[in-house]
């Protein structure tokens, strides 16, 4: 297998157009024209709607989120109802998963991993929850994963909060678990994180646990 994972820093970018070209990337993958490919990005003020994503879940109508320039947007990742900004690290591999033990489960596990080693060089421990996906802070999630595959190449990824605004989660149940909180990195440490640094760690930390070397890539 090809160990070499290029990665693309997409900067600020919206998820409408994020998501078109994660789909074109997929079908690249699936026809074996790319290799595998990681994108980082910050999206602009966006709730997002997953496969098991249902309505009671958003607190506001859809046009006073828009009243408050915040999209609204139905995908196609696993998961309940989320929402990105920026400051916000969103991570995005297009993986072939055959090249990573065919399984969508281990991978997942390993995102959580790469999320859990990235935090611990900033001091923070962080842990998963039995029967639920993501990365917490004590009862706040701090990072959230969705995904989705088709034909042995997953995409979508995962969300890491750094800086972000955390406001919008109150629009919401997020991930539709309403018993627990949200917390993000800055809130953790009193002070604003590099995002250059942040995305170094990431990025560091994903080809530790994928066993891969990463380029930075066009």
């Amino acid at each position: 297998m090809n160990n070499t994972i290029k990665l693309l820093d997409l900067g600020k970018k919206s998820y409408g157009d994020t998501f078109r070209l994660q789909l074109e990337l997929l079908e690249n993958r699936i026809n074996g024209a790319i290799s595998d490919t990681l994108l980082f990005v910050e999206h602009h003020p966006v709730i997002t709607m997953g496969r098991a994503g249902v309505y009671e879940n958003l607190l506001l109508s859809p046009d006073s989120l828009k009243e408050k320039n915040i999209e609204l947007f139905e995908t196609n990742r696993g998961g309940d109802i989320t929402c990105h900004c920026p400051g916000q690290l969103v991570a995005y591999p297009i993986l072939d998963l055959t090249g990573h033990g065919s399984d969508l489960h281990i991978v997942i596990r390993k995102y959580e991993e790469v999320i859990i080693r990235a935090l611990s060089r900033y001091g923070l421990e962080t842990h998963t929850i039995e029967g639920l996906t993501g990365v917490w802070a004590g009862r706040d999630k701090i990072a959230a994963i969705g995904v989705g595959v088709k034909r042995w190449v997953s995409f979508h990824g995962f969300a890491l909060n750094v800086n972000n605004d955390l406001t919008p989660y109150s629009y919401i149940v997020p991930c539709g678990i309403a018993d627990k909180g949200v917390t993000n990195m800055k809130t953790l440490l009193g002070y604003e994180i590099d995002m250059f640094e942040i995305k170094k760690s990431v990025a560091e930390c994903f080809a530790e646990v994928f066993e891969v070397h990463l380029a930075a890539g066009m």
